[in-house]
């Protein structure tokens, strides 16, 4: 009897002792998030004072500009989540951005005739700093970018498109497939492709790349030359035009 409650005994000491550890375990835990968290607190402040002091800096040079967002997500902090608050009265990215858009959607409509949404970076910047003439600060094809991810949550069709070592701009609503992000994947260089091409390339059926074809031509995207030198109808993406 005795050594069953000596039994009894060590499993509520284990049990005690298990406790003390945990409770010891939360403590060292909630003091670390603590400690944490005065440190971003800490550069929070500092990249504040940073910002204010190279205000100017960050509004006119590209380079600078995308220097300063990687160190405020380095933090989780996005100055362009609000056009209200401390990052907008300090900087007016919100309204960089929001111009900038605006700016980029101009283009893209007036553009989407002849090139039926689909536009590289490049082409879109020469766009956007020649239409803004001196007025416009620097941009790089970073800004470009956030600018464009601030418009999708407009539900405004815009995307932006990986095509190899380019980006490119979708402005019309829908999804492009893996299949038609291929065939541009092929066309990145040269600007065109032949159904032939593709076909050996890709390793697809006839149907497959003609239904990819028809659907860029459809849309817009590519453009139909019949009068080529091999007689073989190419097929002609304008948003890759360098």
């Amino acid at each position: 009897m005795a050594a069953r409650k000596r039994g009894i005994g060590a499993i509520n000491k284990g049990k005690l002792d298990k406790e003390k550890f945990a409770a010891k375990g939360t403590s060292i835990q909630d003091l670390q998030l603590s400690h944490v968290s005065t440190q971003l607190d800490t550069f929070k402040n500092h990249l504040e004072q940073f910002a204010t002091k190279h205000k100017n800096e960050i509004r006119k040079n590209a380079e600078f500009r995308n220097h300063f967002q990687q160190m405020c997500a380095r933090i989780g902090v996005d100055p362009l989540a609000s056009s209200k608050g401390f990052w907008a009265q300090a900087l007016g990215v919100g309204d960089f951005y929001y111009e900038l858009g605006i700016q980029i959607i101009e283009i893209c409509l007036a553009t989407r005739e002849r090139n039926g949404g689909l536009m590289s970076f490049e082409e879109l910047r020469m766009n956007v700093l020649a239409s803004s003439g001196k007025t416009r600060q620097d941009v790089s094809e970073d800004d470009l970018a956030r600018a464009i991810k601030k418009l999708r949550v407009l539900g405004s069709g815009f995307a932006v498109i990986p095509i190899g070592g380019r980006r490119l701009v979708q402005s019309v609503p829908g999804e492009l497939s893996m299949d038609h992000t291929a065939v541009l994947q092929k066309a990145e260089h040269t600007a065109y492709v032949s159904k032939s091409s593709l076909q050996k390339d890709l390793e697809w059926t006839d149907i497959r790349v003609q239904n990819v074809l028809d659907h860029l031509v459809r849309e817009g995207m590519a453009w139909i030359d019949d009068q080529t030198d091999d007689g073989e109808r190419w097929y002609w993406f304008p948003g890759l035009f360098s």
